[in-house]
């Protein structure tokens, strides 16, 4: 009989072996900052691969795990939606709309012309 939660080390242990480390070169690191446009030090060119590299283990990690009979939009909490519902009402007139506007014309609001 084994212990409880040993059968869980021994699959995270052979998860790790099966999925290799993805450290990134600070080569990547640095291709990656010039697609983002950012302009890194060496110092922090070197704390973003740790980083950067901990978050594609942690990804590949992820991709590891046996989802085959979890449906793509499951989650534990019950359906519900926050917003209220869409139920069709009345609007403002013509003129309540036109109330507050500066300059009316002919039932519009009136602009200054924009030429540049």
């Amino acid at each position: 009989m084994t212990a409880p939660g040993s059968t869980a080390r021994a699959n995270s242990n052979l998860i790790s072996i099966i999925i290799a480390r993805m450290t990134l070169t600070l080569k990547e690191v640095e291709h990656i900052a010039v697609l983002a446009r950012l302009q890194l030090s060496e110092h922090e060119k070197e704390r973003y691969r740790e980083q950067l590299s901990a978050i594609l283990d942690y990804a590949a990690r992820l991709q590891a795990l046996d989802t085959t009979g979890i449906p793509p939009t499951a989650s534990v909490l019950p359906p519900r939606s926050v917003l209220r519902a869409d139920e069709p009402r009345a609007g403002l007139s013509t003129q309540e709309l036109l109330g507050n506007a500066p300059d009316v014309a002919e039932g519009q609001f009136r602009v200054p012309p924009v030429l540049e």
